[in-house]
C-alpha cells in the first residue's frame, strides 16, 4: 500500500511544480498563495495526473475498504 499512496517521483514532482508557481512572484498574503496552488492542482497537475495508470490500485482499495476509518469514505466514491 505505501508503494502506491507514497510515491517519492509523484510527490516530489506535485512539489517542484508547487515551487514553480511561487519563485515567481510575492503574494499579498497566505489567501493568495493558496488560490495560486489550487489552480496549478486543477490546471496543470490534473491534467497530468487523470490519465496516469497507479500500479496495484485494486488491491489498495481493497485494503482501505476493510479499514473501519476508511470504508465509509471510500465507498461514497466508489459507483
Amino acid at each position: 500500500m505505501r508503494k502506491v499512496m507514497y510515491t517519492t517521483n509523484a510527490i516530489e514532482s506535485v512539489n517542484s511544480s508547487l515551487r514553480k508557481v511561487t519563485k515567481k512572484g510575492f503574494f499579498e498574503n497566505e489567501n493568495s498563495v493558496f488560490k495560486i496552488f489550487y489552480l496549478r492542482i486543477t490546471g496543470e497537475l490534473a491534467k497530468k495526473w487523470n490519465n496516469a495508470k497507479m500500479q496495484n490500485w485494486a488491491k489498495v482499495l481493497n485494503q482501505l475498504s476493510c479499514l473501519d476509518e476508511t470504508s465509509d469514505r471510500i465507498a461514497r466514491y466508489i459507483r
